[in-house]
């Protein structure tokens, strides 16, 4: 018990100590007057708390599963690297305190700790560990240590390499205050470029890991997969989809950023929490339902609004906010017949379950209206029941009418 104790509050000291980062970087952005600047290096990485949050929760009730602690790690270390970035550009390029030595070692450590992440760091961990904490096989085992030793060998080749810490955002470069002289060409040239691609390697069998745990999953294994891959899904949609807005000005970068946040930033944790403390797993198949028929109504809906306004403003004689004014009202009144029909086409495919029990007990209403019958009736919405339901044992009470009928 004790034991238990002592994990479950070393799991919450690490979830405080993230969240107290996260406050801190927030602090040191404000002061340095950036808190909508996501150009550097260690930008995104103040909004990446709903990791810590995750973590803490998974480490504390699932002890014995790493994937809460690979969590707990991922937002520590990120709540690190914005709080070491935010001080690496109030000491280097502020007015107060440039060239202090404490802004190199900032700057140090936001140019290795990425290693620890990606691409064959804490992720491709997550990617073979999830949501049971085993890799699917014992052959898997090797993938994991071959990844591991890969990032601790890159993450050496990170310190050792003479080539200068790049921050970006605007920041000069940092020497590498650890790196050792002599090797730039065999770490740079030859280690580094093939740690590289060996990590992708890696990283690229983390993933077909998972594809092979999810095709011979089943029950409450298959739901978490199935969150997990909803979010990362929607992440990378968010992400490849507002690609080309964010070259367009500020407005279009932000848009991008928030894309950015919300996907990888809290979907894709919380996602994760909710599978392994399994809780509403049985909610994904309707949460895919509605998330694919609102991308396609809304990709509909802008398709005929671009259609009208193309035809209203090139090939009829319809010039200036008139024709822009038609076209909202044509996608507009589009939008719910054409999101009934998409939802009901969509749950056929994603949400069969639900949609076999509507169409069931659909039915039984409708002959509920012309049956008198109550032994008929009985045995009718027994059926509806076992259908929809399927429960083990199934029994129907009546109460008695009484001699008064």
């Amino acid at each position: 018990m004790s034991s238990k104790r002592a994990v479950t509050a070393l799991a919450w000291f690490a979830g405080v100590l993230s969240l107290a980062c996260f406050v801190a970087a927030w602090a040191l952005a404000a002061r340095n007057h950036d808190l909508s600047d996501l150009s550097s290096e260690f930008g995104p990485d103040r909004f990446f708390a709903a990791y810590a949050v995750a973590g803490t929760l998974l480490a504390s009730r699932r002890r014995s599963n790493p994937v809460g602690w690979l969590l707990l790690g991922l937002g520590l270390v990120t709540a690190l690297r914005g709080l070491a970035g935010e001080y690496a550009r109030y000491a280097l390029a502020g007015p107060h305190h440039p060239g202090h030595p404490g802004g190199v070692w900032a700057a140090w450590y936001v140019g290795w700790s990425l290693t620890v992440l990606f691409p064959d760091g804490m992720l491709a961990f997550l990617l073979l560990l999830f949501p049971d904490g085993r890799p699917l096989t014992r052959r898997w085992w090797i993938v994991f240590w071959g990844a591991a030793g890969l990032a601790a060998s890159f993450l050496v080749i990170t310190w050792l390499i003479p080539a200068p810490v790049t921050l970006g955002g605007g920041l000069p470069n940092v020497p590498n205050p650890t790196a050792v002289r002599g090797l730039n060409h065999w770490l740079y040239d030859v280690l580094g470029d093939g740690a590289w691609v060996f990590s992708f390697v890696f990283l690229l069998l983390a993933v077909v890991s998972v594809v092979l745990r999810y095709r011979r999953s089943a029950g409450e294994e298959r739901l978490q997969l199935k969150w997990f891959a909803w979010a990362t899904a929607v992440s990378l949609g968010l992400i490849f989809a507002l690609l080309p807005v964010a070259p367009m000005g500020t407005a279009g970068q932000v848009i991008y950023d928030v894309a950015i946040v919300a996907g990888l930033g809290f979907a894709l944790p919380t996602a994760i929490g909710v599978a392994v403390l399994k809780y509403r797993l049985y909610a994904i198949d309707r949460i895919i339902s509605r998330t694919v028929s609102y991308v396609l109504v809304t990709g509909l809906v802008v398709g005929v609004y671009l259609g009208c306004v193309a035809l209203l403003t090139r090939v009829l004689p319809v010039r200036g906010s008139v024709g822009v004014a038609v076209s909202v009202l044509a996608a507009a009144a589009l939008f719910t017949p054409l999101r009934r029909r998409v939802q009901s086409l969509v749950d056929q495919r994603f949400d069969r379950a639900r949609y076999n029990a509507e169409r069931v007990v659909t039915q039984f209403s409708v002959q509920l209206r012309d049956q008198v019958d109550i032994d008929v009736l009985g045995e009718d919405l027994r059926g509806v029941v076992d259908q929809v339901l399927a429960p083990a044992h199934l029994s129907l009470w009546l109460r008695d009418p009484g001699p008064f009928g």
